[in-house]
């Protein structure tokens, strides 16, 4: 069988920085070895993530299944993925198979690429958030808390409160509310990346064959669930905007976060304060990135801002 090749979107993540290159250069050995030892044959082209490939294959016994291979450039996002899936057991999340942690790599149950990009906003919202009391149990002992990250992420904001662009009374709300949030004692596993394109539908039940929204991807941590939410109303921006939308940009995010607010059950309060948090923290890291490449933010870095502004303003207005 031809060797792996690596699909061009993934290739072009070299530019991320020389962890990727090294990762990107090891890819086709590591791919191969794997479907080698694990006795899996290749089942159509590869697909790819942001920070991951994907591969459709079969097991020995002809079962149809998917071989996710992610980036160690990125470790700390993929590090407990398994622990998580394997907590789950597919109740709201794709099945795990088999796990290779040092390797980065899983074999996950193959689920339709038919995911919520084409579903009305308020529909896939309600999917979203029918799935968080499934995903939401207990604390695990593995799983890093998520006020590790989030004082980290707020001392880094802190650092450059005078120059991110940002208005400052909302740096200064999201610095003391990350604050306050964090020192909670978290309540559940947190999927903390659930978006439109990181739930799939699968088939479960059988010869039935039931189809049913399953959660990918995750970065589980433990944390407060009303973290959420955030992902789900900064994706598919420019439908707020788009011909037929009701109402202004800012009703259409609102609506977004009072349907996963009220069918999850979530407390309003905190859901909106993580989102502001949350939009905050992904402007800051935007401004970041185009300090770190030595300019000033590229045009979708500037958009990027400007939506997580928007957001953060929207559901407090």
């Amino acid at each position: 069988m031809a060797r792996v090749e690596v699909p061009p979107g993934l290739e072009r993540q070299r530019t991320l920085g020389p962890d990727w290159g090294r990762w990107l250069d090891r890819l086709p050995a590591l791919a191969d070895d794997v479907l080698g030892e694990w006795a899996l044959t290749r089942d159509g082209g590869a697909w790819h993530g942001y920070c991951s490939l994907v591969l459709p294959v079969r097991t020995a016994s002809g079962e149809e299944a998917v071989l996710k291979l992610h980036t160690d450039a990125d470790a700390a996002e993929s590090d407990h993925e398994h622990l998580a899936l394997q907590r789950w057991r597919g109740r709201g999340a794709v099945r795990l198979l088999r796990a290779d942690p040092g390797r980065r790599a899983l074999l996950l149950e193959r689920l339709d690429r038919t995911d919520l990009a084409d579903h009305w906003d308020e529909e896939a919202c309600e999917v979203v958030a029918r799935l968080y009391p499934l995903l939401h149990v207990a604390p695990m002992p593995q799983l890093r808390p998520l006020a590790s990250y989030v004082l980290r992420w707020r001392q880094a904001l802190a650092e450059d409160a005078g120059r991110v662009p940002v208005p400052r009374r909302l740096v200064d709300q999201a610095l003391g509310l990350a604050a306050d949030l964090a020192a909670e004692p978290p309540t559940a596993v947190v999927h903390a990346d659930l978006h439109y394109g990181n739930v799939l539908l699968g088939r479960r039940g059988g010869s039935g064959e039931e189809s049913t929204w399953l959660a990918i991807d995750p970065k589980p941590v433990n944390g407060d669930p009303h973290y959420e939410p955030e992902p789900m109303l900064r994706n598919r921006f420019e439908e707020y905007a788009a011909p037929g939308a009701f109402g202004s940009v800012r009703d259409g995010i609102r609506r977004r976060f009072h349907t996963l607010v009220d069918t999850a059950g979530l407390d309003e309060h905190r859901a909106r304060d993580w989102v502001v948090v949350r939009s905050v923290l992904n402007a800051h890291w935007a401004h970041r990135d185009a300090l770190r490449a030595g300019g000033r933010p590229s045009p979708d870095q500037r958009d990027h801002i400007t939506r997580c502004i928007t957001v953060a303003k929207a559901v407090q207005d």
